[in-house]
């Protein structure tokens, strides 16, 4: 059995007292699903109502259910732990525990393939972090929180609130005394531009989750999509038998030059220079709260995306190296993003000549040139229209630099990740109307392991992280 995990000031430990760093994968596109992971376009409920739309009930459960249940399997957990990994991240939404229309109900059936995954990973010796990706009314701005809007009305609503609470309440109650869990990531990301209301509300969730479950580690995000820590206020100068015990403040560190409009490395990207040192200057930044205040620290999600130009991939493999090599120096957990996807960042892939690959290949490649995805485009799509546009905004609101990421971010996700995109959400649906239950069940085994591709070349890095 494994052993139960708890913090032990700055490090993780099992039962027996001996230091554990966990070194793992998220699980993105599976219980929470994104666009740039499965291919979809626009958030998942507006995709799955689209599908649900064209495929019928029935094979719409048929698809969706299969999809789930290959998507991780002990062939999975078994190729993780192989690789010297402990740990998986498991991003899920609340409409798999909750539907809209009954707010408050637990759903027992959503608890299913949850409960698997975290089981066979247990056996295979690997842990599970459970993380609220998906909250109701979207604790974020963009896609991977469900958000059909530019707009987080979590931090509106009390009553979305209080939905989170009871859920929590109940995967508490649910996963108490599990040893297989290493803890609770109690919400993804959370951005409220008050900062008014996410520190009470961690304080209140914290609480209602200590209620049910003492023993449970609490990974807590920095508020600004896990940047900013100030909210918590805790006291650094206080003993270190009072330091917070099993709490994680969880930090994200994503490296600019590694993502979609990334530059050369070491290089400039949109005027900032990044190399080894720079890389280093923001994790410390990033996790100096975490180092104050004595607690772990571990790296929620980070990771390169990949461009399949061998050039800045080769340049990318450097970027993952050294942020690899600086985790190892200053003794930090972390959890890559992310296991299996179409390409961009998975350490598993699938391959474009599979059924799902051969249908919606085309769809995708229309997706990256309308820069449709956030994640991994080049945030500019149709040039001569979207140039005009940004120009047009600067031009007549200069002063306007919105939270969280300004005024460029925001024209790019009304214009491309929203009016673009949801359109395309309902075009990636029609591409499955007619199709025969085995032609579903096989564009859905795509993703299964055997049919996919591991990237060798990053599971060796991480083997050595």
């Amino acid at each position: 059995m494994i052993p139960f995990l708890h913090t032990q000031g700055s490090k993780f430990a099992d039962a027996d007292g001996q230091p554990v760093r966990l070194r793992g994968v998220g699980l993105g596109g599976w219980l929470n699903m994104e666009n740039f992971i499965t291919g979809y376009a626009a958030n998942e409920s507006l995709m799955r109502a689209a599908v649900r739309d064209v495929l019928g009930p029935d094979a719409y459960e048929l698809f969706f259910e299969r999809l789930l249940t290959v998507f991780f399997t002990d062939e999975d957990a078994a190729l993780l732990a192989g690789t010297g990994l402990n740990c998986v991240r498991v991003p899920v939404n609340y409409h798999h525990f909750e539907d809209d229309s009954a707010p408050l109900t637990i759903k027992p059936d959503g608890f299913r393939h949850l409960d698997r995954v975290i089981d066979l990973c247990a056996r295979h010796g690997i842990y599970t972090v459970i993380d609220l990706h998906a909250a109701p009314g979207g604790q974020n701005h963009h896609w991977h929180s469900d958000n059909p809007t530019h707009v987080p009305l979590f931090w509106v609503h009390r009553d979305f609130q209080d939905r989170v609470v009871n859920l929590w309440e109940h995967l508490a109650t649910h996963y108490r005394g599990h040893p297989g869990v290493a803890g609770y990531n109690l919400l993804n990301e959370p951005a409220d531009e008050s900062r008014a209301v996410v520190g009470p509300f961690y304080e209140r969730l914290v609480a209602a989750v200590r209620a049910v479950d003492p023993d449970h580690i609490l990974f807590l995000d920095g508020n600004t999509y896990s940047t900013e820590f100030d909210i918590f206020g805790a006291d650094s100068a206080a003993p270190a038998d009072e330091r917070p015990r099993n709490i994680v403040y969880a930090c994200h560190d994503y490296a600019a030059a590694g993502l979609g409009r990334g530059g050369p490395y070491p290089g400039l990207t949109d005027g900032t220079w990044f190399d080894a040192a720079a890389l280093e200057l923001k994790f410390r930044q990033r996790s100096e709260f975490s180092r104050r205040t004595g607690t772990p620290v571990w790296v929620g999600e980070f990771g390169p995306i990949y461009t399949g130009d061998p050039v800045r991939d080769d340049q990318r493999r450097q970027i993952l190296a050294d942020q690899l090599e600086i985790y190892r120096r200053y003794d930090a957990s972390w959890s890559i993003w992310t296991y299996k996807d179409l390409g961009p960042q998975g350490l598993v892939t699938v391959r474009p000549d599979s059924p799902y690959g051969a249908r919606f290949g085309p769809f995708t490649a229309k997706k990256a040139r309308l820069a449709a995805d956030s994640w991994g485009s080049d945030g500019v799509g149709v040039a001569e229209v979207t140039g005009p546009v940004q120009d047009l905004i600067e031009r007549e609101f200069p002063r306007f630099e919105p939270y969280p990421w300004g005024r460029r971010d925001w024209v790019k996700t009304l214009l491309l990740n929203i009016t673009m995109a949801q359109p395309l959400a309902r075009e990636y649906a029609e591409l499955l109307r007619g199709l025969r239950e085995d032609e579903l069940i096989a564009l859905a085994d795509s993703f299964a392991l055997g049919n996919c591709t591991v990237r060798t070349t990053l599971a060796s890095q991480l083997e050595r992280g």
